[in-house]
């Protein structure tokens, strides 16, 4: 039996440190703990974005994604688990996005308080099959996958659509509430104001799509199905649920095909991943290139001029009107 239990105790050790050999790889997050404050780690920006909102000056928030990072791929750094580990809570998408928290976890310190909250529960997740990642409407996929479960992902990108995002607020403003109940009417009234914003953009995103006459939209990487489902769209994606999958090209001539057919004039792609594959298939169906942001993160410019996730949701909002009229 001892010897039994040394042999797991070896490889749980070995385990953690291969981790933390990996993680002290990727590109550096910044901030420090801050004693006095609620210190608050999230995993990506988004939720960064709502939690130092919500918070206030009661919360010391700290995103471990670096800017002009894709969440994707990236794995934390040591000193983000000795932050995580001194800190009070710890916010992240869950949903299959951050692949590396079950082990991250496990890295904290043993005598570590951290409270883990997974923002996404409670939205009506999307199920997808990631293997093909194509072409996968907005509409009705849990139906059309039926008998096919064995193969079907979570899709991860919730917060793109306002509605989910507001869920995602809410769940935030409760994980600081819970931490920290002296300053709980503090949090209750800067969500509620967050909250109007969302659901004003929402209404409004809901509103001018409607007056749109067309509604199918090709985008570089499938992110964009909460938007469709929401708001009457339908998602046609060159990649799939990762940014960095790659396509067939029997895939892409269907794409260009379909483009054609329905007379769409524009492919969307991304700031923060490659867009050789949206200028190949623009390239090869005869029509222009714009952004659709999934929000994953800023780019050092966008970081510069002070944009946010309303900011980047209006630019979306405009370059859709523009593309589907």
């Amino acid at each position: 039996m001892l010897t039994k239990s040394l042999h797991r105790g070896v490889l749980l050790t070995l385990t953690l440190l291969v981790f933390l050999l990996l993680a002290a790889c990727g590109p550096k997050s910044s901030g420090s703990i801050v004693e006095g404050k609620v210190n608050v780690i999230t995993t990506f920006y988004p939720i960064y974005e709502f939690a130092s909102e919500i918070g206030g000056e009661d919360v010391h928030a700290i995103n471990l994604l670096p800017v002009g990072v894709e969440p994707h791929d990236w794995t934390p750094r040591s000193q983000d688990i000795i932050n995580t580990s001194k800190a009070q809570l710890f916010l992240y998408n869950g949903a299959g996005l951050e692949g590396w928290v079950p082990n991250f976890l496990k890295s904290l310190d043993a005598d570590s308080e951290a409270k883990a909250v997974e923002v996404s529960k409670g939205v009506d997740y999307i199920m997808t099959d990631e293997e093909d990642g194509h072409d996968h409407g907005g509409e009705g996929e849990e139906g059309e996958a039926e008998g096919h479960t064995d193969t079907l992902h979570t899709d991860p990108h919730t917060w793109v659509s306002p509605k989910s995002a507001l869920i995602m607020a809410e769940n935030i403003k409760e994980s600081l509430q819970s931490v920290d109940p002296a300053h709980k009417d503090g949090y209750e009234e800067r969500y509620n104001k967050l909250a109007e914003r969302l659901k004003a953009l929402d209404s409004k995103f809901a509103t001018e799509l409607a007056k749109l006459p067309n509604h199918e939209i090709v985008v570089s990487h499938q992110a964009f199905a909460y938007l469709a489902r929401d708001y009457g769209l339908t998602q046609h994606a060159i990649m799939g649920l990762s940014a960095d999958a790659e396509p067939r090209s029997q895939d892409l001539l269907k794409l260009a095909d379909l483009v054609k057919k329905e007379g769409i004039r524009y492919i969307f792609f991304e700031e923060l991943v490659s867009d050789k594959l949206a200028k190949t298939l623009a390239a090869e169906a005869g029509v222009s290139t714009m952004v659709l942001n999934p929000v994953e993160g800023l780019t050092e410019a966008q970081e510069k001029n002070g944009d946010n996730y309303f900011t980047l949701m209006e630019k979306n909002l405009q370059n859709l009107i523009l593309a589907l009229q």
